[in-house]
This record gives structure tokens, sequence and C-alpha cells, in this order.
């Protein structure tokens, strides 16, 4: 029964206290939910409206994680670090 109660902890984490990858997931989901209903109102194919559903889905994934985290990408752990290792390719003579 670990996998139900992995499930259900995750559930109940996401109720009581959830992160910003959750609440940038949630918000996606529920933007492809009022998509995919508005394009169905305008009469879409079936492929059209879900495959346009899912990019609103996308558009406000990105824009819902810009607004809570304040940034696109999360940042290279050693981005300023410069002591990096050069690339050295082996096949090269």
């Amino acid at each position: 029964m670990g996998f139900f109660s992995d499930i259900k902890d995750d559930v109940v984490g996401f109720i009581r206290d959830p992160t910003d990858e959750q609440k940038a997931l949630f918000v996606a989901v529920v933007v492809m939910m009022i998509a995919d209903r508005a394009l169905w109102w305008i009469d879409f194919p079936f492929v059209v409206r879900t495959t346009a559903a899912v990019g609103v889905g996308f558009i406000g994934l990105f824009i819902a994680s810009y607004l809570l985290t304040g940034q696109f990408v999360p940042p290279d752990e050693d981005a300023d670090d410069d002591k990096r290792e050069e690339y050295v390719d082996e096949m090269d003579p």
C-alpha cells in the first residue's frame, strides 16, 4: 500500500501547503480547461481545440511560474563559478 499512501501524502501536501511548482501546474491545468471550454463554444474541431488548449496551458504555466518565482529558468548552481572546467573533445586530435 506504499503507492497509495504516497499519493495520499502528495494530495494532502498539495492541499495544505503547495509548493511553487504545484501552484504553477495547477494554474496551467485550470487555464487548459478554460481554453478548451472556450474553444468548444466557438466550435473548433476536437484536435485543434485540445492542441490549442495545451498550448495556452503552457503559456499559463510560464506566466504563473514567472509570477511565483520572479524568473523563467532557475539559475545554474555554478553560473557564477569561475572554476568551471573547460570542455575537452576527446575525439579531436
